[in-house]
């Protein structure tokens, strides 16, 4: 079995091509996966400035989701 050698050029390419066909291959899957991140983000934050602010009570809470509230 011969060695192969590849500079950072043409493994960066290599790279390059194989994440574009996983992507294209698998686009369903990776779109669902980064909207579970970004979600996973966005609680995290929530979370986070929830910590840094004052409690409301339950009741303040559903009167603002009243349609008149």
């Amino acid at each position: 079995m011969s060695e192969m050698t590849l500079n950072q050029e043409q493994l960066k390419e290599i790279l390059k091509t194989a994440i574009v066909e996983l992507i294209r291959d698998n686009h369903e899957e990776i779109s669902e996966f980064l909207a579970e991140i970004i979600e996973d983000m966005a609680m995290e934050r929530a979370i986070a400035e929830g910590k840094t602010t004052s409690l409301i009570s339950r009741e303040a809470i559903f009167q603002l989701l009243e349609p008149n509230g």
